[in-house]
């Protein structure tokens, strides 16, 4: 990993071997930060329906490196990849995700309501979609799916389903939640896997807030961001991503000032807007 200049300068200043030592221990605790500067949202953005392999086998179409998704239990404990606690907007079902098992779940059909082109494609499960982000060469971003009461076991659950299915693998995902119950249970779980912050707009805590934590990033709404919120992030040593960024002239901004990646609803127009040289961002 790539010691960012800020933290190189505060080691330098500090006394000799003490700032050394410091500076050591901050970063081969923190793991490593792999994701691409252009990340298509819920794997295929406005392209596919949401959530599914075929916004997985579109993005990699495209070219596109990144790719991120929410993933939720069923109601027997297994990981699955919808955004939404109910299956009403995407599957046109009343049920809620945690009410019925893993089973069940995967045969609903979540394409049809996107577009009738996409009828029979059905929800899938983290294994599914693990296999097919190897399979393609795309970078993960999983954000866990929970409120704070459940944020414990379902991010020790998500964390260890991660650690599993992508072992090995030299692109491992990276975890992000709004959670910081799941965020802590997930560092606790596996501590080799990348963690990222979701915040809307910048809180003021937020340094705190990500050291506790272990976290390589912080996520945060596009529209809630300006540059000066980028610049202070980026000198504390933390990468920023911003999210849902979907017009190309912002998108350029937001790579000039030093976002380092954008969650986007049409990675197609963005993909035209990567800095020089920028696959994975260094």
């Amino acid at each position: 990993m790539i010691a960012d200049p800020i933290d190189m300068a505060v080691a330098r200043a500090t006394l000799p071997g003490i700032g050394s030592a410091i500076f050591k221990e901050k970063h081969a605790m923190r793991p490593s930060w792999k994701l691409p500067a252009v990340v298509a949202h819920r794997c295929g953005g406005a392209l596919a329906p949401e959530n599914t392999l075929a916004g997985l086998e579109i993005a990699a179409a495209l070219g596109v490196r990144g790719v991120e998704f929410d993933v939720q239990l069923s109601a027997d404990g297994e990981p699955v990849v919808i955004h939404d606690d109910t299956l009403a907007r995407t599957g046109g079902l009343n049920h809620r995700v945690d009410g019925l098992t893993r089973d069940r779940l995967i045969a609903c059909d979540v394409g049809a309501r996107h577009h009738r082109a996409f009828a029979g494609e059905c929800l899938p499960d983290l294994a599914r979609i693990a296999e097919a982000c190897r399979r393609l060469g795309l970078v993960a971003n999983v954000e866990i799916k929970c409120d704070d009461r459940e944020g414990e076991r379902v991010g020790a659950a998500v964390a260890r389903a991660c650690m599993r299915l992508w072992h090995g693998d030299p692109s491992p995902p990276l975890l992000s939640s709004f959670s910081t119950e799941a965020l802590a249970a997930a560092r606790a779980e596996a501590p080799d896997l990348a963690r990222a912050l979701l915040v809307e707009g910048v809180p003021r805590d937020w340094r705190p807030r990500t050291e506790a934590l272990g976290c390589v990033a912080l996520h945060c709404r596009a529209a809630d961001l300006d540059d000066a919120d980028v610049a202070d992030v980026r000198a504390s040593g933390l990468r920023i991503a911003a999210y849902t960024e979907n017009d190309p002239a912002r998108a350029a901004h937001w790579f000039a000032i030093g976002v380092d990646a954008l969650f986007t609803d049409r990675p197609d127009r963005l993909m035209a807007c990567l800095p020089a040289g920028a696959g994975h961002l260094p």
